[in-house]
């Protein structure tokens, strides 16, 4: 029986796995898909919101000051990709002012550091390619960037370097009491637990229903976005909102830490996890980004995609012990900012099992540092030397990013490796670029079928059922 085993392995269940790993505790997760990072972890704008938006007094205004403090020390320790860029609310009238002095009131309650009230003159020094329109904006310095899939992977992995237990491909589908504890039915097997926390993002209230009485909702929101080329990342420098209104943060223009530009996204109810695009919806967040940034060209738009967040009824985190069933502990309704946020959940979490009982003596020997070897950054001198000493460095296999085979086989040795094409994605960038693995997903193909040991039309884009080959033709390798 483990100690706690975590239902989900979004940037919240990731996170908290890394805050339990620093204690002497047995602990697993249970993630219904072949990866990490499968749901609105992968699908975000990339943000770490400052603090100003939330109301204060909520979990979700403590968790997001909180976790954005946190996740800067994080990314060094982990080695993410963060980059501190602030961000900037933009008015366009009167009105929209007036929100904004609303914004820093409840920025300064909340805690928020650094907030400033500019003119439109001021703001448009800070971020030239403002429209001309704009006459006021709230600066937040604090507000940064990151790589949001990366960051959940190096969170896993360490809480695995810690002796952490990740199954994937294991989606719960029973769970019942039993004595001093839980067992969880699942794809792969049945577990049990002295404590359960489900952190089960979007189907977190149908896994709530399976331990205890009905006590909340969540509805699914779907937001679309554009990509575009790196011939737009210098486009902004800072994360530019437009005056928030009822449907959330609204249409942002951001640079990405990829160097990419991100545009997006709208907001629309959906059923279940429906992240289809849509020409309407991709049609409104260009507007809306235009209204920001008029100079956007949108022909450089090498992407769209769609992810949906958990939005909880009266909008704010749920984080608790489940009425009627003692051990079993909900994270539920983690919207935005619920990337900022994640590690600030994740310590709260921890307290409440302390609360419940749970033992939490710290470990002497906790890993806190993780490194990746990127390339692309090295030196001249330093790409030599590893080529001399590690050939495989030498064949670059993604040309858009620049991203080595050698690369490619320690994600596919790593704690947790890749299991799909979308999956070594994300741990290396490979398909990133221009041209979105049209060059490289051919070898990608034959590396990932040789580690898991695969032919090469079982290697899947994603999911389960996502195969991308049917069969040779014209008499496979042989003749090529």
């Amino acid at each position: 029986m483990f100690d706690v085993i975590l239902i989900g392995c979004g940037i919240t269940g990731a996170a908290t796995a890394y805050e339990l790993s620093k204690y002497r505790l047995s602990v697993a997760v249970l993630e219904r898909e072949n990866d990490v990072a499968c749901g609105a972890t992968k699908a975000n704008s990339a943000i770490l919101h400052a603090g100003y938006d939330p109301e204060p007094g909520s979990l979700m205004a403590r968790c997001n000051v909180r976790g954005a403090a946190l996740a800067r020390e994080l990314c060094r320790k982990l080695d993410v990709p963060y980059r501190p860029t602030g961000s900037l609310v933009i008015a366009f009238h009167a009105g929209e002012r007036a929100g904004l002095e609303a914004l820093y009131a409840r920025g300064l309650r909340n805690g928020v550091p650094g907030l400033e009230l500019l003119d439109g003159s001021t703001a448009r020094a800070l971020e030239p390619s403002l429209s001309p329109q704009v006459i006021a904006a709230l600066h937040a310095p604090t507000a940064a960037i990151c790589s949001p899939w990366e960051y959940c992977l190096a969170l896993a992995e360490t809480a695995v370097r810690n002796g952490v237990q990740v199954h994937l491909s294991s989606g719960v589908t029973a769970i019942r009491r039993v004595g001093g504890g839980w067992r969880l039915e699942t794809a792969s097997g049945s577990y049990e637990a002295r404590c359960v926390l489900n952190a089960a993002g979007l189907q977190a209230d149908w896994v709530h229903d399976l331990a205890a009485p009905h006590a909340f909702t969540l509805r699914g929101v779907r937001g679309q976005y554009h990509l575009l080329d790196k011939s737009e990342g210098s486009r902004v420098s800072h994360v530019v909102f437009p005056c928030p209104g009822p449907q959330g943060k609204g249409v942002l223009v951001a640079p990405t830490v990829h160097g990419n530009l991100i545009v997006g996204p709208n907001a629309e109810p959906v059923e279940g996890g429906d992240t289809a695009t849509t020409s309407q919806g991709l049609a409104y967040v260009r507007e809306k980004a235009l209204r920001s940034i008029p100079s956007i060209c949108f022909q450089e738009d090498i992407r769209s995609f769609a992810g949906v967040r958990a939005v909880a009824e009266g909008g704010d985190f749920l984080i608790r012990e489940a009425e009627g069933a003692p051990g079993f502990f909900d994270l539920a309704g983690i919207c935005s900012p619920g990337l900022t946020a994640a590690p600030a959940v994740a310590e709260y979490a921890v307290e409440l099992l302390g609360a419940a009982g749970l033992p939490l003596r710290p470990k002497p020997d906790f890993i806190c540092e993780r490194k990746r070897l990127r390339f692309h950054t090295l030196s001249p001198e330093a790409k030599t030397a590893l080529v001399r000493q590690r050939p495989e460095y030498g064949r670059v296999i993604c040309r858009c990013e620049t991203v080595t085979e050698g690369e490619i086989l320690d994600a596919l040795r790593a704690p947790i490796p890749p299991r799909s094409l979308d999956g070594l994605k994300r741990r290396t960038n490979t398909g990133m670029g221009r041209c979105q693995g049209g060059f490289c997903a051919p070898r990608l193909v034959e590396l990932l079928s040789d580690a898991l040991g695969i032919p090469a039309t079982r290697v899947l884009q994603e999911g389960a059922g996502t195969w991308l080959l049917a069969g040779e033709t014209k008499g496979g390798p042989v003749h090529v």
